[in-house]
């Protein structure tokens, strides 16, 4: 996919913005603070609906406004395609009231239909959590992956989490109350075994097909100097969501929630047969998490049959100067297609693209009060 045309209009720090964007490099340079990222953000939340940092919808909108609306004019494969493949996304969003997001000016009824519709890969500095922090940011990008691959996952993710909020909510006022209602919780049961199975397959089996690309992925980035590992862990590799349940009765009745089950799933990284958390240097866990989201987009691109949109925020971040040149002529070849990165110095990017011998990108500088393509 492409993205041709965007359009801000009240969003984050633009009153109102339009670009004009090529299919291959993009480059977004300026200060920290000028509003480089907040791009990134908006086709983002054209792709997936929502912010890709887990902003809330009030939080996007221009000071002192009530209402932010993008537009993005995206095309399959190039921008030479008939007009009917091409494809007019825009987000009315007036927070706490009204969201619409519209596909060739027909809005979504649901808004879950419009994600994967136009694969997308963030990567971002706050990208090293997913080394550092819980399971539940690693979970979220096995969740993404899956969502922009496959509706049904999404749509079983959803109705999963509904049911398990419900049976721990149900747990709680037993607790409170000092009742039991088993008949309640075998209800609960019997709707969430199966959703929990599965996710289960459906997250094992993306890992299994993942796992290569990451190796791939990682070797070239690295030049093969480190060993690494990316392994899935579940509490049902040792029995079914249904027996889980069971078993777990006692302990989730004490605990007043569900103490296990696929909302409690893992991903272990590790470098030379240690935990990457506590051993890895910052370029060691900045170079596996690149390899991660690389991986992610290869996987996407075979599953979807189009090339994401790959975004780049803060390219230097953390990263020497001959990773990021290796880094970039390693994007400038295939399977990769329109490519967005920012970076604080407009000068910095003008000179790395020459060393790479990579053609010159589009490139817009953006600083207080204008935004000037270069």
């Amino acid at each position: 996919m492409f993205l041709q045309r965007l359009k801000l209009i009240q969003f984050k720090n633009y009153l109102q913005k339009e670009f004009a964007f090529g299919r291959g490099f993009n480059c977004l340079s300026g200060s920290n603070g000028m509003g480089k990222t907040n791009v990134l953000e908006a086709i983002c939340y054209l792709c997936l609906t929502k912010s890709c940092r887990g902003l809330q919808d009030r939080q996007l909108v221009l000071h002192g406004k009530d209402f932010f609306r993008l537009e993005g004019d995206f095309g399959k494969e190039d921008f030479s395609v008939k007009a009917e493949e091409k494809l007019e996304v825009v987000a009315k969003v007036i927070p706490g009231k009204r969201k619409e997001i519209s596909l060739n000016g027909v809005p979504y009824t649901r808004l879950a239909d419009h994600v994967g519709c136009i694969p997308l890969v963030f990567i971002a500095p706050e990208d090293h959590l997913l080394v550092m922090e819980g399971g539940e940011v690693r979970r979220r990008f096995l969740d993404l992956s899956l969502s922009q691959i496959d509706h049904t996952y999404l749509y079983e993710l959803m109705k999963y989490n509904k049911l398990v909020k419900q049976r721990n909510y149900a747990l709680k006022q037993f607790a409170e109350q000092k009742r039991f209602d088993a008949t309640l919780i075998q209800g609960y049961n019997s709707q969430i075994a199966p959703l929990g199975d599965l996710i289960f397959h459906k997250r094992r089996e993306f890992v299994e097909e993942f796992l290569p690309h990451f190796l791939y992925y990682h070797s070239l980035i690295t030049g093969g100097k480190e060993e690494v590992s990316c392994v899935y862990r579940s509490s049902l590799e040792q029995a079914g969501m249904a027996e889980l349940l069971r078993e777990q009765l006692d302990r989730d009745r004490l605990l007043q929630r569900t103490s296990m089950g696929v909302h409690r799933d893992d991903l272990l990284f590790s470098l030379s047969r240690k935990p990457l958390r506590k051993f890895g240097s910052q370029g060691q866990i900045k170079s596996f998490v690149l390899a991660l989201k690389l991986a992610q987009y290869r996987l996407l691109f075979e599953k979807k049959k189009v090339k994401p949109l790959l975004l780049l925020d803060d390219l230097f971040d953390k990263l020497d100067a001959s990773r990021v040149l290796n880094l970039l002529q390693l994007l400038s070849k295939e399977p990769f297609g329109q490519i967005f990165i920012t970076h604080t110095e407009s000068e910095a990017l003008r000179i790395l693209f020459a060393e790479s011998g990579i053609e010159s990108p589009v490139h817009y500088c953006i600083e207080p009060g204008s935004v000037q393509k270069l």
